[in-house]
This record gives C-alpha cells, structure tokens and sequence, in this order.
C-alpha cells in the first residue's frame, strides 16, 4: 500500500494566520491547506463549524482522514496527527480503517453483557413461560440471593467454570435442592446468552461432562426436609392448649390445623374463595405451590371458626395482619414458640417431634395429619389429595376426574374429632369407598 501527497504544497500558515481563516460566505463547505504537512487542510461550514481534514492518495483512491475539530485541536497538534497518518500509510496501514476498527472494539466493548443485564432480557423473553407471579418471583430471588453478588457485574463472555463453581460450592451440600436450581436457572441465561451472540464457547454452568465431574451428584448428598412434627398422643393435649389461647395468628393456626393445608395458602384466603353454607374452600392455582385449583374440604369445626371471626371493611383477607396486610408466617410460627416455652417453664417437655427431639413447627403439622391418616388406614391418595400433592404420574391424573371430595369431608371430621380427643377407634378405613 503506497501513498500519493496531492501536489498542491501550501505556505505554512501561523496559528494567528489560521484563526483568521473565515467562511467567504454562500452554500457549501470550503478547504483552506494550511501547509507545514501536505494535504493538511483547515474545512470550515457556512455556519462557521471548523475541523481538520489530511487529504492522501492510499492504493490509488483519494481519501479524507479527520482529524479532529478547531480549535480543539490546535495547529500544532493537527499538523502531528497528520504526520503520524502519512506515517502509517508509509508503513502499509490504512489510518481510516485502522480507525473503524478501534471504534468497533470500542464499541463491543461498551455493548458487553454482564450477568446481571443478561438475566433481565432473558427474563423478560421468558416470562410467559412462567406459570405464576410466585414462580417468577421465586426463579429472580434465586439469582439475587446466590448468583448476582458475585457473577452480576461479571460480563458474560468472561464467566468460566471456576466462576459457576464460586457460586455453587459454598451451598452445594448445605442447600442442595436450591443450589441445583440455581445451577440450571445459570445455565439457562447463559445459554441465552450465547444464542444472542453476547458470548461464545461451552456452557460453564452445564452439567453433563462439565460440572458433574467436580460436584457430587445431588441426588447423593440432598437430605430431605424433614420438619419437626407433633407427636399422635401428643396432638389432643396441643389442640386444647391452642383453642385457649387468643389472637388472629391463633386462629389461623387452627385453621391451617383443621385443612392440613399450607402456611401461606391459609395467611392468603380471602372471603371470596369460600362458601360457608357449602362448607368449601376453593384455593386459585396462582396461589398453590401445584399452580392448580385446589377444593378443601371445610368440617363443622372449621366452618364454626370461619362464621366467629370478625371481617374488616374494604379488607378481603379471611386472616389479616393487625395493620390490615397479610399476616406473616413468623406470626404462627410464634404461636408455637409461646406454646413450647410456656410448656417448658410450667416443667415440661413441651411439644416435640418425637424422632428429633425438636420442638414442632407449623409445616410439620401437616407431617403429623399425613402419619395420622395412614396410621387409621385411610386411602393414601385421598390423604395425598387433601394436602395438595400431585398424586401418580401424568397419565394416571388425566384419568383421575374425582379429587374425592365428600370422602375427604368425611377424612376431615374425623380428623377434628381426633383433634377434640373425641376420635372413636372403630371409624376409620375408607379405603375402597367410592367417591
């Protein structure tokens, strides 16, 4: 690649010479060569705009190379640029594509995706895939909690194996279920991120042939939660207990009780999900963990409780916070700590789970109503179906049009008779019974 200076060689002006140069006035842009350096040229607008330009011939075509504007760039330092330019021509570099592509990498650089930027967009596209607000609340709070401290500010074509590992290593064996989700919830931003061209190469985060062969396989090291429960011959003594004590919490513990159902499916009831003369509570699937609708069942107990609580105008909630919202899990967990620390100081054990030892939490009453329901020989579907568990494989619920529900009105009263110390030993079985 050669060079041609254009033959014109100008006188060189002063600095005081150049700022004079003015605009002669009409349409169009005009040149003045200000000489010390060939091709070097002052252009000035009709509306005065002034900047550099180094016109050359590079391989035979005539090209302009800016420089830069006037007066931020001086003479001097023009007249500098312009020799560095017929420089590097000399050398067998072309200045304005040597540019272009300094600018590109510029501009790559500033396009990099961080981690954190990536799993926006990949939210957004995805968030029809998700079923409920929960769900995708859930899969967000994952990454926030245990990936974005260390890998949001990282750009994604520079996250490796070791930086996935950083992340997974420390709650790999301590929270095994989340961090396997975690792990593939990594993968699958990364992978979105590759396929829309922010980075290139394996997945770091993937598992087969990757991360399987420097983490223990989780179906080995995950323990099961197992939630301290209320003992049976324990179950009546708490019940009486519970039913003298005051307060909303307390009450809706008796009801999470009385339905076997979850924490939050009870703190989140509203009146409208419930017809007390069909003694029915139908929960929306937005709410339950299966994202299907599910029937409870409501015994005369539960009904009984339902009609003597107080509804506040404007409110929806069956059991409101004292300020109106919904009230919190810690609120019946407390309940019990105030049972089991009264219990202890009268001299007591209290109410333990009798394999751990440990006193019994609100979700391991529903342990305790499922070791109930197969200890008095009561269908295991049914009893599965009462606490929202997807009973068989797909194939099987398809055919499965019943969820049971007069038998499981049934299951529930004797359950509150068990509850009240009034359980009669010769009710029971119902296996068999037809729907």
């Amino acid at each position: 690649m050669g060079w041609e200076p254009m033959p014109r060689i100008a006188g060189e002006m002063s600095a005081l010479e150049v700022k004079r140069l003015r605009h002669p006035g009409g349409r169009g842009n005009v040149t003045f060569n200000v000489g010390g350096v060939t091709g070097l040229q002052l252009q000035i607008t009709p509306n005065g705009a002034r900047s550099w330009v180094l016109r050359v011939t590079i391989g035979g075509k005539r090209r302009r190379i800016g420089l830069g504007g006037y007066p931020t760039v001086p003479l001097a330092k023009a007249r500098e640029r312009a020799r560095d330019a017929l420089d590097k021509i000399a050398a067998g570099v072309d200045p304005v594509e040597e540019r272009k592509a300094a600018q590109a990498a510029l501009s790559a650089a500033q396009r990099r995706l961080t981690f954190a930027e990536a799993v926006e967009r990949y939210a957004k596209k995805k968030a029809a895939e998700f079923k409920t607000e929960k769900a995708r609340k859930l899969w967000r709070n994952s990454l926030e909690i245990h990936v974005l401290p260390t890998l949001g500010a990282v750009p994604v074509d520079e996250i490796e194996r070791a930086d996935v590992l950083r992340v997974l290593e420390p709650i790999w064996e301590t929270k095994t279920f989340t961090a396997s989700k975690v792990r593939g919830r990594i993968e699958a931003v990364l992978a979105w991120a590759e396929v829309a061209g922010h980075r290139t190469g394996p997945n770091p985060a993937a598992w087969t042939n990757g991360l399987d062969q420097l983490l223990a396989n989780p179906s080995r090291v995950r323990k099961a939660a197992h939630y301290p429960a209320l003992a049976l011959a324990d179950v009546p003594r708490w019940w009486a207990d519970l039913r003298q004590r005051d307060g909303i919490a307390t009450r809706a513990l008796q009801f999470v009780t009385l339905t076997a159902a979850r924490s939050g499916e009870v703190r989140g009831a509203t009146w409208d999900e419930i017809d007390l003369d069909a003694g029915l509570w139908v929960i929306p699937g937005e709410r339950m963990k299966m994202t299907r609708p599910h029937r409870v069942p409501l015994c005369a107990e539960a009904v009984a409780l339902l009609r003597d609580l107080p509804r506040r105008d404007g409110n929806p909630l069956v059991f409101p916070a004292q300020r109106g919202g919904k009230l919190s899990d810690m609120a019946l967990s407390a309940t019990l700590r105030r049972m089991q620390a009264a219990q202890v100081k009268a001299g007591g054990a209290g109410y333990l789970d009798p394999h751990s030892r440990r006193p019994a939490v609100v979700h391991g009453l529903r342990s305790t109503f499922r070791q109930w329901t197969a200890e008095r020989g009561f269908d295991r579907e049914m009893a599965e179906l009462q606490l929202a568990h997807l009973v068989g494989s797909d194939v099987e619920r398809a055919y499965q049009r019943s969820d049971m529900l007069d038998r499981r009105r049934a299951m529930m009263e004797a359950w509150a008779a068990f509850l009240d110390g009034q359980e009669r030993g010769d009710v029971i079985p119902l296996r068999g019974a037809k729907a």
